[in-house]
C-alpha cells in the first residue's frame, strides 16, 4: 500500500509530504516501509499569518474559523497535487492520503475537558484528489482519556527500540517532544511527552529582529554570536510546565508568541543585544530538554537522536551535546530517513494502520486508557479499490504492530 503523509507543524512553516510504500512482514506483526519521495512546500504568507494570529489570540470568529478549515483543506490538496506532479508520480499509484492538518488549539489545561482542534478539511482533500483520506488523528486518543500526543512516539518505538541501548528520540519542531526507549523493553517500555518549546521561541525572535524577513535563525548564526543570559533562562525554567510529571503535552497555547514576547521584553529591559537575546532563546530550548531528561528520563542514556527543524540548527545540536555529555547526540538523518520527513512518515504510518483497523497509539506515552484506532476515514473515488486491496490481504492482521523496518529511501 502506498500512502502520502502530510503535516503542517507548530511552526506553520509549510506542508511536509512523504510518499511511503508499506509491505507486510517479514515476520508476523511487522511492517516494512520505504520512503519513495518527500517534499516541503511553504505556506502562502497570508495564510501563515492568519493561522499564527488565531493561535496567538486564542479566539476566532465562527465564520473565519469555518472558512479557514476549508481554505487549509484546499492548501493541503494543492500541495498533494503539486507533489505528485513534481515527483512524476501517477495518482493511480496512491492508495491513501493521511493528513494531520494544522493544529489550532490543544486544550490540556487542568479543570478543562481534554480536547484538540486540527483543521484542513479532509472532505476537500478527498474531493480534489479523488484519494481516500484519513485525518484528525489526535481525537480518538483524547476520547480514551489521553493527551492526543506525542503520536510520533508510535513510529519511534517501532523503529528504534533496542536490546542494548537506552535511547531518546527528540523531535524539535515548534514544540519539543521526546520518546524514551529503555533497552530491551520494545515498544511496551516506551514513554513520551512534550519537553516544552522547540523552535517556537527562536523563530519568534528571528521574525521580530528581522521585521519578518527571516522565519528562523539560519544555522543558528545570530545565537552563535551572542552570550545567553543565565538569569533570564533560570527565570523562564521555573514555569510549572517544566516541573509537571508526564504524560503531558503543550503547544502555542502556552509557549506561543505571547510567551516569547514576554521574554523579549525582559531582554530589552536588561539591554541584551539581539545576538545575546537569540542565544538566550536557543539556550532555553536546550536546557528545557536537558532538564526533562534529568527529571523524567532513564538514569543512563546512550543515544539521543534528534529530528525536526531544530536538528539542522548546529547551535542547538552543540548545546544539547554539551548539556548531555554522557550521551551521543546525533541527527535523525544519519539513519537514512530524513529528519525533515519524520512527521509526514509518521502520519503515513498512522493512516496505513487506520485503514487496516489497527490501533496506533501507545497509551503509556499519551496517557490514554486503552489502545485505539486513530484517524477518521473520508472515502475518495478510489475507496472501493482500497477496500478490495485490504480484502486481498495475504494474512490476517494482528491487533497492533510490534516492529517497523525501514528499508531505505528512493531519494538517497
Amino acid at each position: 500500500m502506498r500512502v502520502v503523509g502530510m503535516n503542517s507543524g507548530t511552526s506553520v512553516d509549510g506542508i511536509n509530504l512523504a510518499l511511503c510504500e508499506f509491505l507486510p512482514g517479514p515476520q508476523l506483526a511487522t511492517l516494512s516501509c520505504r520512503l519513495l519521495a518527500q517534499k516541503e512546500y511553504p505556506h502562502e504568507q497570508q495564510l501563515q499569518q492568519q493561522v499564527l494570529r488565531l493561535c496567538r489570540a486564542k479566539h476566532a470568529p465562527l465564520d473565519e474559523l469555518t472558512e479557514l478549515n476549508f481554505i487549509l483543506g484546499e492548501a493541503f490538496a494543492a500541495a498533494f497535487l503539486r507533489f505528485i506532479k513534481d515527483e512524476e508520480i501517477a495518482i493511480e499509484d496512491i492508495d491513501v492520503i493521511a493528513s494531520h492538518g494544522q493544529t489550532l488549539y490543544h486544550l490540556v489545561e487542568a479543570g478543562r475537558t481534554l480536547s484538540t482542534l486540527q483543521i484542513g478539511e479532509a472532505a476537500v482533500i478527498a474531493q480534489r484528489t479523488g484519494i481516500t483520506t484519513v485525518a484528525d488523528f489526535r481525537v480518538a486518543d483524547m476520547a480514551a482519556g489521553g493527551q492526543g500526543a506525542p503520536l510520533v512516539s508510535f513510529l519511534d518505538a517501532l523503529l528504534f527500540a533496542d536490546e542494548q541501548k537506552n535511547r531518546a528520540l527528540q523531535n524539535i519542531g515548534g514544540i519539543g517532544n521526546v520518546t524514551f526507549l529503555p533497552a530491551g523493553q520494545g515498544s511496551i517500555g516506551a514513554y513520551a511527552f512534550d519537553t516544552g518549546p522547540g523552535n517556537v521561541l527562536i523563530d519568534y525572535g528571528a521574525r521580530y529582529f528581522t521585521q519578518g524577513k527571516a522565519g528562523f535563525d539560519q544555522d543558528g548564526k545570530l545565537a552563535r554570536s551572542g552570550q545567553p543570559d543565565q538569569r533570564l533562562i533560570a527565570e523562564v525554567l521555573v514555569h510549572p510546565y517544566f516541573q509537571q510529571a508526564p504524560p503531558k503535552t503543550t503547544g502555542r497555547e502556552l509557549f506561543g508568541d505571547a510567551f516569547a514576547e514576554a521574554i523579549l521584553n525582559k531582554a530589552q529591559q536588561r539591554q541584551l543585544s539581539i545576538e545575546d537575546t537569540m542565544a538566550t532563546l536557543t539556550a532555553i530550548t536546550v536546557k528545557s530538554i536537558a532538564r526533562a531528561y534529568q527529571n523524567f528520563g532513564p538514569a543512563r542514556l546512550d543515544e539521543v537522536i534528534v529530528s525536526g527543524g531544530g536538528s539542522y540548527n548546529p547551535v542547538l545540536m552543540e548545546g544539547l551535546q554539551a548539556a548531555l555529555p554522557d550521551s551521543q547526540v546525533s541527527s535523525f538523518d544519519r539513519l537514512g530517513l530524513p529528519a525533515s520527513a519524520k512527521e509526514a512518515v509518521t502520519f503515513a504510518l498512522l493512516g496505513h494502520e487506520a485503514v487496516h483497523g489497527r490501533s496506533a497509539n501507545l497509551p503509556q506515552c499519551t496517557g490514554a486508557s486503552t489502545h485505539t484506532i486513530l484517524g477518521k476515514i473520508t472515502p475518495g473515488k478510489n475507496y472501493l479499490h482500497v477496500l478490495q486491496k485490504l480484502a486481498k490481504s495475504a494474512r490476517p492482521d494482528p491487533a497492533h504492530l510490534t516492529r517497523l523496518i525501514f528499508v531505505g529511501s528512493e531519494q538517497e
